[in-house]
């Protein structure tokens, strides 16, 4: 398996199973898996249990965290020209603060998001995973991450909808909105086949909405 693109997003909401795509996909294609380090950021499980409390700190950590990655894994891929394979965009940080934070402190990060984003080249395709609500509440109860057992499904729609607000309209690389509800990475290695022929299809940029 080949891929005609050398930097890919695998994006979606919570528990969409972006990293176990990703992780599966790398492997495939021999490309350099790029993962987030989330349970680096100490403020998520507050964030949980307190969201306004704890928005802001939260959206802060996870920014400069995915920079600083982005800039060290991006800076080495230009220079050897390695396949990227990453289980999120740098976008996601906005995407997140959108929802999280109220107008004022949204338009504060807005400004610093802006100009840590010029300096990072942008995935050449963002491949959106997008399984229904009950796959998604399925995929999270699996994965048992304690904080998130209770989380609010109006949270999840609410992310559902900036990423859709945000991509409807995207420009400038390939963003495919994949719809994976029928799919099952784990237990049927064909799915995961038949959704990287979806991601490594060559197209031309766009908005483009798939059924996997």
């Amino acid at each position: 398996m080949k891929s005609p693109y050398a930097y890919i997003a695998i994006e979606g909401n919570i528990g969409a199973g972006k990293t176990t795509f990703a992780t599966w996909l790398a492997e495939a294609v021999g490309g350099e898996l790029m993962l987030e380090q989330f349970q680096e950021n100490p403020f998520l499980e507050k964030f949980y249990a307190d969201p306004e409390r704890f928005a802001l700190s939260v959206e802060l950590a996870f920014v400069s965290d995915r920079y600083r990655q982005l800039r060290e894994r991006l800076g080495a891929r230009n220079l050897f020209r390695q396949l990227l394979i990453a289980d999120y965009s740098f976008v996601k940080s906005l995407i997140f603060a959108k929802a999280n934070l109220p107008a004022e402190e949204f338009k504060l990060f807005q400004t610093m998001f802006k100009l840590m984003d010029a300096q990072l080249a942008k995935p050449e395709v963002v491949a959106i995973l997008d399984p229904d609500a009950a796959k998604i509440r399925k995929q999270i109860e699996q994965r048992g991450r304690s904080y998130e057992q209770n989380m609010p499904q109006e949270y999840l729609d609410k992310i559902a909808y900036h990423y859709q607000r945000h991509y409807r309209y995207a420009r400038g690389s390939r963003v495919l909105w994949i719809d994976t509800s029928d799919l099952d990475f784990v237990k049927r290695p064909a799915d995961a086949e038949r959704l990287a022929s979806i991601v490594l299809a060559p197209r031309k940029p766009g908005v483009y909405e798939l059924k996997a």
